[in-house]
């Protein structure tokens, strides 16, 4: 039998491609960078509980009354810029700012259980709370390892982060205090890099140049410069 003749498609001549049956439209659909909100969510939650555990100012009592400001501005703004850094596919905002503002929210409830007396809170060590921070550390050790291949600013916010998380799990298990005031110390420090990156971003974003450094890598430069996802026109990767 004779071998079947395959037509093949008659080929897209200019006049073709410019009617609107085949044009292509291309919706682009940027947001701001999630870091802005999420950052200075974590610098200003951190900084007001992170003093106290430092003995800067307060009582027994203040965690209490930092609570709910924590659980709304850490928590779930923190959440939120989370979420809206998975649109931005940025798997390292997502995973810090969808983490530590889960965080937030959960310490809001935890000391609003204490005051309303449905728990006792345990005087001296809190072995509880201390294995919170051993999975917080955990991961964040992990995202100050990512953190390397954005920015020197991310990677020094993420560190003094893991590490206060790291020295605070270890007093609240042991119930030193003395550890507990250098985690409050690590953490200021982390919450005033924090506000400095998430600055350095906005005032990116307005005026369209660096204008605080970052300590961004080749990498990242590289990437911000044209980057798009396969298959997905007009979604750029990252902040």
């Amino acid at each position: 039998m004779p071998n079947p003749v395959t037509k093949m498609p008659a080929p897209v001549t200019p006049e073709m491609a410019g009617t609107p049956e085949n044009r292509a439209e291309v919706l682009l659909q940027p947001i701001a960078a999630p870091s802005i909100l999420g950052l200075y969510g974590f610098a200003a939650a951190t900084f007001m509980v992170a003093a106290h555990i430092a003995h800067w100012y307060g009582s027994s009592n203040t965690e209490l009354y930092l609570a709910p400001f924590a659980a709304v501005f850490g928590g779930l703004a923190q959440f939120l810029a989370g979420m809206w850094a998975f649109k931005a596919r940025d798997a390292l905002a997502t995973a810090m700012h969808g983490m530590w503002g889960a965080f937030w929210i959960a310490y809001g409830i935890l000391n609003l259980l204490f005051a309303s007396g449905d728990l006792a809170r345990p005087q001296g060590a809190f072995p509880a709370l201390g294995f919170w921070f051993i999975g917080l550390a955990a991961i964040t050790w992990v995202g100050t390892a990512t953190a390397t291949a954005e920015s020197k600013g991310l990677t020094s916010v993420l560190a003094f982060l893991a590490l206060g998380s790291t020295l605070f799990a270890i007093g609240q298990i042991a119930g030193n205090n003395k550890i507990d005031i250098l985690a409050g110390w690590s953490f200021i420090i982390s919450a005033v890099l924090a506000w400095y990156v998430a600055s350095a971003i906005m005032l990116q974003s307005a005026f369209g140049k660096e204008v605080w450094p970052l300590g961004k890598t080749e990498r990242a430069l590289h990437s911000a410069a044209f980057n798009f996802g396969f298959g997905e026109p007009g979604v750029k990767h990252g902040q």
